[in-house]
C-alpha cells in the first residue's frame, strides 16, 4: 500500500529549483572534507512528532490529516510502520528514532504493553532488513500517563520508581534488537513543582540510582549504545533536574556517571533554558559530552515547547560550526525532533517540513565549514587572549602564578589597556559568510 501516493523520491535540483518536493541544498552525494553531506549530517526522523502526533495544542484539538488513522489500536500502529518506512524511503533521512509508546500501544498491563512492542520491533526488524535505515536512538516514555503524575525515576511512589524501570529495562532489549546506536534518557516530569512537598535529595539521589542501574542492565546484555541525557529546564514541571547541559553535567559528575553518558541537546530546551543552541552545544563539546542533536528552534515569544522545523540560518551555521569543531556526532546525529504547524496538516507537509529542515542545514553546514576553514573565530579569539602567551599571562596558565607574584606584577602596572571585542565586525563578517554562501 501507497500511503503518500502524492510524492514521489525526494532529489536535490539545486537552489534555482522551484519544486517544493526536491532539495535546494542538501544534495546527500555531495562531499564536504571527504565525507558525503549525507554521512556527517546523519538525519533522523522523530516517530512521534511524523507519524503519531495529531498537532494539537494546549488550546485546540488536533488538526492532522493523516491515512493510517482511520485504523485504531495494533492496526494503526502496523500502518504507521508501512508509512513510516515509506517515509523514510521517500525523504533519505537514514535514521528514525522512537518513544515505546509511539510505536505501540500500551495495553491495560504492563505485559500486555510488552506484547504489543514485540510484535511491533519485530515488524520494524523485518522492515530494517530490506532498507539501509538504521535506529539512531529509542527511549521510553515516561511521563504521559497519569501513573507519571509525580514523576517517574523521582517520584515520591516507589511503585512509580519500579514501574519506570521495567519500561526502560524493555526499551533497552528493543534498542539492542533494533541495533539502536544510542539511547536517550528525557525526563519528561523528573523534577517538582514546588519545594514545599518535595525531598530534593532522595528525589536526585534516586534518579542517580536509577541511571546507574541502566547502565548496569545494559552491560549485563551487551547493549553498547551511547547514552544519551536529554536536558531541558521546565514544562511540564517546574525546574526538571536536567535544566541545562551544565546542570546535568554536574549531575552525572556528582553520581559518578559522567563516563558513561552524553547529552541529546535540543535547540527548542536551549530557548526555554535561556541560552542560545550554541551555548548548549559549546559547553557540552568543550566538556566531551556531545553526543547528538534534536534539530529544531523554539519561539522566544512562547513559554512552551513549540518544536518548529528549523529555519534560522544563523543559529544553524553557529550550532554546524560547533558539530565540525566536534569533529562530528560519532553515532549521534540530527534528529527533527520537530512538527509540522497546526494549520500544515496535510500528508505532504510532513514533506516540504523535512525538505526545509535538511535544505536549512546543509546550508548551515557549508557556511560553518567554511568559517572553520577560514579560522574565522579561531583567529579572533586567538589574538583576543594573546595576553596569556607570554609573561603573566603565561604563568597564570602554566600554574606558576600565586596571588603574591600576581600582586607584584599588578603593583607595577600603569593604566590597563583593553583591546575592543569589536563585536559588530564579527556578527557582519558571519552575516557577510551566510550571505556570500550561494551568491557565487
Amino acid at each position: 500500500m501507497t500511503w503518500f501516493e502524492n510524492v514521489n523520491k525526494i532529489n536535490y535540483e539545486g537552489p534555482q529549483s522551484k519544486n517544493p518536493l526536491a532539495f535546494k541544498f542538501y544534495n546527500p552525494e555531495e562531499k564536504i572534507n571527504g565525507q558525503t553531506m549525507e554521512e556527517f549530517l546523519r538525519f533522523g526522523v522523530a516517530y512521534w512528532h511524523t507519524f503519531t502526533a495529531d498537532l494539537s495544542d494546549p488550546f485546540g484539538t488536533g488538526t492532522a490529516i493523516r491515512p493510517w488513522d482511520k485504523y485504531t489500536g495494533m492496526d494503526q500502529a502496523k500502518a504507521r510502520v508501512e508509512a513510516a518506512f515509506e517515509f523514510f524511503d521517500k525523504i533519505g533521512a537514514k535514521y528514525f528514532c522512537f518513544h515505546d509508546v509511539d510505536i505501540a500501544p500500551e495495553g491495560d498491563t504492563l505485559k500486555e504493553t510488552y506484547q504489543n512492542l514485540d510484535t511491533i520491533t519485530a515488524m520494524i526488524k523485518d522492515y530494517m532488513k530490506d532498507s539501509d535505515v538504521k535506529l539512531l536512538w529509542n527511549t521510553a516514555n515516561n511521563f504521559t500517563n497519569p501513573r507519571f503524575v509525580h514523576g517517574a525515576a523521582s517520584s515520591n511512589n516507589a511503585d512509580v520508581f519500579a514501574y519506570s524501570a521495567a519500561k526502560v529495562k524493555k526499551g533497552l532489549e528493543i534498542g539492542k534488537e533494533l541495533g539502536a546506536e544510542n539511547y536517550v534518557f528525557w525526563g519528561g516530569r523528573e523534577g517538582y513543582e514546588t519545594l514545599l512537598n518535595t525531598d530534593l535529595k532522595l528525589e536526585q539521589d534516586n534518579l542517580g540510582r536509577f541511571f546507574q542501574m541502566a547502565v548496569d542492565y545494559a552491560k549485563e546484555i551487551g547493549f553498547d549504545a551511547q547514552f544519551l541525557i536529554e536536558p531541558k529546564p521546565k514544562e511540564p514541571t517546574t525546574h526538571q533536574y536536567d535544566f541545562d547541559v551544565q546542570s546535568a553535567h554536574a549531575f552525572l559528575l556528582n553520581y559518578g556517571l559522567a563516563d558513561k553518558f552524553k547529552f541529546n541537546i535540543e535547540a527548542n530546551h536551549a530557548t526555554l533554558a535561556g541560552h542560545t543552541f550554541e551555548h548548549e552545544l559549546r559547553y557540552a563539546r568543550v566538556n566531551g559530552m556531545l553526543g547528538s542533536v534534536d534539530a529544531n528552534q523554539g519561539d522566544p515569544l512562547l513559554g512552551w515547547d513549540t518544536d518548529e522545523f528549523p529555519a534560522d540560518i544563523y543559529s544553524i551555521t553557529l550550532a554546524m560550526y560547533e558539530i565540525i569543531k566536534n569533529g562530528g556526532l560519532g553515532s549521534g546525529g540530527l534528529n527533527f525532533d520537530a512538527k509540522a504547524r497546526r494549520g500544515s496538516f496535510d500528508p505532504e507537509d510532513l514533506f516540504y517540513a523535512h525538505i526545509a529542515g535538511m535544505d536549512h542545514f546543509a546550508v548551515g553546514y557549508k557556511v560553518a565549514n567554511q568559517l572553520v576553514q577560514d579560522k574565522v573565530f579561531e583567529n579572533i579569539i586567538d589574538d583576543r587572549y594573546d595576553s596569556y602567551k607570554n609573561g603573566v599571562g603565561l604563568d597564570i596558565v602554566s600554574g606558576k602564578a600565586d596571588f603574591k607574584s600576581l600582586e607584584k606584577h599588578a603593583l607595577g602596572l600603569g593604566d590597563i589597556k583593553n583591546k575592543s571585542g569589536r563585536l559588530e565586525v564579527i556578527k557582519a563578517t558571519v552575516n557577510q559568510y551566510i550571505l556570500n554562501a550561494y551568491s557565487k
